[in-house]
């Protein structure tokens, strides 16, 4: 059975290399792909340019957002989303670093499914990731994606 895709749209390399080594420590349930910016989102999500091979590039179970990026911010992801009824169906889970309860509100009136913090203590940050595996194999019914 393939892996479901979780895409991760995160612009620092470190923060994505570390989110990669706790998803392999936790259970390696998820194909990780990450894009660095928000076009980069758009672009996969499409099937544009180098994600055009939907074999190699198939479309995601789950995006893991970060709401901070340059070119276009997790923001707009969303309201791309909203705007685009193909993907909507896609849940979103925002996971940025800031805590502010406007940034909060706007992603979930944008449409994010979920918003979490990044966790600085890398404990918490690997209870975080075992979690979200845990509720995607065990609990969650997705809507497959076309």
């Amino acid at each position: 059975m393939k892996k479901p895709v979780l895409l991760v749209a995160e612009d620092n390399a470190l923060d994505a290399l570390l989110l990669e080594r706790v998803l392999e420590r936790c259970g390696d349930v998820f194909q990780m792909v990450q894009v660095e910016d928000g076009e980069g989102v758009i672009d996969y999500l499409l099937g544009n340019g180098a994600y055009a091979d939907r074999a190699a590039h198939p479309l995601p179970n789950l995006i893991l957002l970060d709401l901070k990026m340059p070119r276009k911010d997790g923001f707009a992801v969303l309201r791309w989303r909203q705007e685009t009824p193909a993907f909507i169906q896609v849940p979103v889970i925002v996971f940025s670093s800031s805590s502010l309860p406007g940034d909060v509100a706007r992603a979930y009136t944008l449409g994010a499914n979920s918003y979490t913090v990044k966790p600085s203590d890398p404990q918490r940050f690997e209870q975080m990731v075992s979690a979200l595996q845990a509720w995607w194999t065990q609990f969650n019914i997705g809507v497959s994606p076309a």
